[in-house]
Order: C-alpha cells, then sequence, then structure tokens
C-alpha cells in the first residue's frame, strides 16, 4: 500500500525480494546499496536470525521522474528464506507494493523454488489478497546464479516460477550482474500500477500520519509481461 507524504511530497512504495533460503536476496539488496549514491539511499539496517538476515533501506532514485508532482520513495526489504521463519515473512510481506522473486538455478534448489513461491501465494491469500489482487501485484522474476555449470535451464525455470510472464533477468547477484536492471524494472512496474488506473474510494494508498490531504489512487493490471533487460543501476 503506497503512502503519501503531502509535506515531503513523496510517495513510498515498498517492495519485497522473495524467494528460497541462501537464493541471492540479501547479495541484492547489499550490492545495490554499495552501488547507490550516498545521498540517495538511507542506512542498511538489518535484523539477523540464526542462518539468515532480513535487510531493509530505502532510497529516492533520480532517473525515474516524479508522479503527479510527488518524488518517489522505495522501501527494499529482503525476507528470511528458511522454512521455519514463516510468521517472520508474513509480517514483511504486509503493505507490499511489488515483488521480486530470486530464484536460485542450482538444480538442488529447483524444489525450494516451487515451495518458496507456493508460500508466498499462501501468505499473501492469508492476508486477505484475493485471486484477483494477487495476479495485479507487480511481479519481476530474477534467475539467479547464472553463471552455474549445471544451472537449471531457462525455459524449465520459466515454466516453473513464471508462468503469468511476468518481466524477468537472468542474474549472476554477487557480481552485481542483472541485479540494477532488476530493481529497475520493479520500481516502473510499481509506479505503472499507481499511474494507470485509479481505484475505487482511495483504496491502495493513504495519506501518511500526520501529512494530511487526499491520498492519490494507485492500482492497475501488471505492466507489460515478457523477458527484459534493462539498463545501468539507478541512481
Amino acid at each position: 500500500m503506497a503512502l503519501i507524504n503531502h509535506r515531503a511530497r513523496e510517495i513510498h512504495f515498498k517492495i519485497i525480494y522473495y524467494g528460497p533460503g541462501q537464493g541471492g536476496k540479501t547479495t541484492n539488496l547489499r550490492v545495490l546499496h554499495e552501488r547507490l549514491p550516498p545521498e540517495r539511499r538511507g542506512k542498511l539496517l538489518s535484523i539477523s536470525t540464526d542462518q539468515e538476515r532480513t535487510l531493509f533501506f530505502d532510497f529516492l532514485p533520480i532517473d525515474l521522474g516524479q508522479v503527479m508532482g510527488f518524488t518517489t520513495r522505495f522501501h527494499l526489504y529482503t525476507v528470511p528464506g528458511q522454512v521455519y521463519y514463516r510468521l517472520s515473512r508474513r509480517a514483511v510481506l504486509q503493505g507490499l507494493d511489488g515483488l521480486v522473486f530470486v530464484a536460485d538455478s542450482h538444480p538442488a534448489r529447483e524444489e525450494a523454488n516451487l515451495d518458496s513461491l507456493l508460500d508466498l501465494n499462501e501468505h499473501l491469500s492469508v492476508l486477505g489478497m484475493t485471486p484477483q489482487q494477487l495476479a495485479q501485484i507487480p511481479r519481476v522474476v530474477q534467475y539467479n546464479k547464472r553463471d552455474l555449470p549445471q544451472a537449471l535451464p531457462l525455459e524449465r525455470m520459466r515454466q516453473a516460477v513464471n508462468p503469468g510472464g511476468a518481466f524477468e533477468f537472468e542474474a549472476v547477484a554477487i557480481r552485481g550482474r542483472g541485479v540494477a536492471e532488476t530493481l529497475r524494472a520493479a520500481c516502473k512496474a510499481v509506479i505503472a500500477r499507481l499511474v494507470e488506473e485509479p481505484l475505487e474510494d482511495g483504496v491502495g494508498a493513504r495519506a501518511e500520519s500526520g501529512a494530511g490531504g487526499a491520498p492519490l489512487s494507485p492500482a492497475a493490471p501488471p505492466v507489460a509481461l515478457g523477458a527484459a533487460r534493462g539498463s545501468g543501476p539507478l541512481g
């Protein structure tokens, strides 16, 4: 749910990086935080778990323009991928505006990719989303670890985790390959959903506490789908 801060003239969006444990979600955020200009990003914060961390930070892009006179600020989150952190994942998913699903290309993680995708949809359903709303969430799929000699065939992964034909990118997150392109596509998809189709009664956006003013109206069908290649890092 986008938040509108009228005093700062900002719209705040929440993008969640989801996927199996050790699949590259944390690496994506670390690489992005390192490469974004310091004046445009917030502090990288971490909530530690036994084997994995939930990371989050916010940033102001300079190359995505304004939305109805408002600048855009994005809040990026990862979720712990381990099975026993299900409730933590559900908590992080509340209020999301867009999703990046990071799939692991290692053959031994094929089932984990599927389990994570099912887990994601179950959580969103528990949070009250209808099948139609689930289909409308802006999504980007990243096929990570494409440098592995035994990496799963791309078409096989596509059929398993991207049946809806969302924007998709091959990546080697640890080297930064495909990381900025994935984020750029996710940000653009979220903005497109905001500006292309008004919602009834302002559902989907709300004024930030103390900011005053009426909410803007976001929501729209998914952005054009298919394989994509982006340009340089967001800055």
